[in-house]
């Protein structure tokens, strides 16, 4: 079905593998366009419920973008093609309902590590590295970089990696916060399975409605409490609330179907 990804439904997650080991599974267009597609069937299969995104061997999650498509383009292609990746993958991913969760094997660097930040969390092996070092080509990130690396470092920290090009390793990024957990490269996508099991357990509306909070937050809307008082009062009205409070009060774990 794909020529440069593998996709897989595994109890309900789908893995979605970038499959070009032999480019360090850089992003091209075709990268990208396959990408959008799995994405779309994440937000529109009802029988998956959350998504892994990793990269195919232990060298590389995505080791950057294939410089040779950069080669051609001006200052409209380039804005273009940032703002396509992103319409298509990045924002995709980061706005998607169901939770999506990065587990990065090797290097993420450039567009790898803007692809993994897009994701809702990342779980890394030990050899993880990460980067930013679009500024030894004379360009800046194009993916959303600069915005997300800024909102999970910190500014110093992110100025300094954007600016020197420097990569962290795995043990440095679950310290900046980075990553959520640094796990052997054998419990790599184990790790990511079983944290997406548990969040399975829990209610999907209340799931979709906390991405959404978290988002807004993040990306500044001065309306984000009052946004989270009204999604707070719309799940009173689903029959998960109702579920959850009587598997509660009868001491039983909830069943949740999504409504």
């Amino acid at each position: 079905m794909y020529n440069t990804i593998l996709t897989k439904n595994e109890n309900g997650t789908l893995v979605i593998t970038i499959n070009r080991p032999d480019k360090m599974n850089a992003l091209n267009k075709d990268v990208i366009e396959e990408l959008g597609s799995a994405l779309e069937k994440v937000y529109s299969d009802s029988e998956i419920k959350s998504a892994i995104i990793t990269g195919a061997g232990e060298k590389a999650f995505v080791a950057g973008a294939d410089i040779s498509e950069f080669l051609s383009l001006g200052a409209e292609g380039g804005a273009a093609l940032a703002q396509k990746g992103r319409e298509l993958v990045f924002d995709k991913i980061e706005n998607c309902p169901k939770p999506i969760i990065a587990a990065v094997n090797g290097f993420s660097l450039g567009g790898g590590c803007e692809l993994a930040m897009a994701c809702h969390f990342r779980v890394a092996s030990e050899n993880a590295k990460f980067g930013q070092p679009e500024v030894n080509l004379g360009l800046i990130p194009g993916y959303g970089g600069t915005q997300r690396l800024t909102r999970l470092v910190g500014r110093g920290k992110a100025l300094e990696m954007l600016m020197t090009a420097d990569m962290v390793g795995a043990a440095e990024a679950l310290s900046l916060g980075l990553v959520n957990h640094v796990v052997s490269p054998e419990e790599l996508l184990p790790k990511a399975h079983a944290i997406l099991q548990k969040i399975h357990t829990k209610a999907p509306i209340a799931i979709e409605k906390i991405i959404a909070c978290v988002n807004e937050s993040s990306n500044g809307d001065h309306h984000s409490f009052d946004k989270e008082i009204i999604r707070f009062g719309e799940c009173f009205a689903t029959e998960d609330m109702k579920e959850g409070a009587a598997a509660f009060l009868e001491k039983r774990k909830p069943v949740f179907k999504g409504k």
